[in-house]
């Protein structure tokens, strides 16, 4: 820490693991899912930590899990369907790294495209995925337990239908030169 500020190199992002599912759990109910119900329990959140079709990452500094996303890829779209960091660490770039490194994962896995949706009313997380490049596409009445708007928004990535491109592996550094 520098000046209460977190510095970067404290803090990494990884895969989640079994035992991130209570914290993460907790952290959907009082940050994403607050007055809505909960549905991201434990035993969820262990399931898709497991799922082959969902990505989870967490952003772990020396005292626990800072922030996590999870984001589940289809054939060519990916669903961005958790993203939340602590109160006291948000607004020093951690949702932005949690963010970019499941873009670059749906880039690399030939995603056309990266949906998510969010309250209408998260003016913050409106904000951050507009700086991401996403457009908002359509609102949705009553979406979340028939009492709250949500906003979905878009990232694109490539034409639906488009052949991604084709993957290059990097050069081969040789240390035998």
């Amino acid at each position: 820490m520098h000046n209460g500020r977190m510095r970067y190199h404290d803090l990494v992002l990884e895969p989640a693991r079994r035992g991130d599912a209570p914290v993460l759990a907790a952290m959907s109910r009082d940050l994403i899912e607050a007055g809505l119900g909960w549905e991201y329990r434990e035993d969820r959140l262990a399931r898709l930590i497991a799922s082959a079709d969902h990505v989870a990452i967490v952003a772990r500094e020396r005292r626990g899990v800072a922030g996590f996303a999870v984001m589940q890829f289809g054939d060519e779209h990916a669903h961005l369907v958790l993203l939340a960091v602590q109160p006291d660490r948000q607004r020093q770039g951690i949702a932005v790294r949690l963010a970019g490194w499941l873009l670059q994962s749906a880039l690399v896995a030939g995603s056309a495209s990266i949906h998510v949706e969010l309250r209408e009313a998260n003016v913050a997380a409106r904000a951050l995925y507009e700086r991401l490049g996403f457009a908002e596409t359509m609102r949705l009445d009553g979406y979340y337990r028939g009492r709250e708007t949500a906003v979905r928004m878009i990232r694109v990535l490539r034409p639906p239908g488009a052949t991604p491109p084709a993957w290059i592996p990097p050069p081969r550094s040789d240390a035998r030169h």
